[in-house]
């Protein structure tokens, strides 16, 4: 916890593919970044261990909760409007945002606060499920990376959504799939669609 909370990145395991775990200051992200070699006008995930630690960082309305309820849990990363700025590689005024269903994940958010969730991987090359693994090869000398014990199952990443409080219009609230992942965008869709039928007032907010 300390190498965190310290600048440095960590690997931590979730209930998908190991993730890259960072706190949200500048000079940390530029540590990230450059161990990832991702570019910088790709944004970045981050996980809470609760609603409640998401609600201090961006606004969550009643339908985010109730998909939440209805997916397995840490199966959904969804893009919700920031209450304050970050950095534009946290997305800016719509960040990403991903409640983790791993215990040792939701252990270490807890005493952290949120950290990146990136997969922990070198940009567009296949991720290593063994988060020690992953993280020995994201180590360089100037910079180690400390990987938790731990094999993560899921080599399918989280589905992102984009919700529809950071769509330009809110007259006609839609959301998104910017990426498929362990749920279908089908499935998304179809859950969308019924909560629309069942609860018709929220097009007029």
């Amino acid at each position: 916890m300390n190498h965190v909370l310290s600048g440095k990145c960590i690997v931590y395991p979730t209930t998908t593919q190991p993730a890259l775990g960072c706190i949200l200051q500048s000079d940390a992200l530029d540590i990230l970044y450059e161990l990832k070699k991702r570019e910088y006008h790709l944004p970045l995930s981050i996980g809470v261990s609760d609603i409640e630690q998401a609600k201090e960082i961006v606004e969550v309305p009643d339908d985010v909760i109730e998909i939440l309820k209805d997916f397995p849990k840490g199966s959904l990363t969804i893009i919700l409007k920031s209450k304050n700025k970050l950095d534009e590689r946290l997305g800016g005024n719509s960040v990403a945002v991903r409640v983790m269903s791993h215990e040792y994940a939701q252990i270490l958010l807890k005493k952290t606060g949120p950290l990146t969730a990136t997969s922990a991987n070198i940009s567009g090359v296949k991720p290593i499920l063994n988060c020690k693994k992953a993280a020995e090869k994201l180590s360089t000398e100037k910079n180690k990376v400390i990987g938790h014990n731990s094999e993560c199952l899921q080599e399918t990443p989280s589905t992102l959504i984009s919700w529809w409080t950071v769509c330009e219009s809110l007259k006609s609230p839609s959301i998104e799939v910017l990426r498929e992942g362990i749920v279908s965008s089908e499935e998304v869709q179809q859950w969308w669609k019924k909560w629309i039928l069942n609860n018709g007032e929220m097009l007029d907010t």
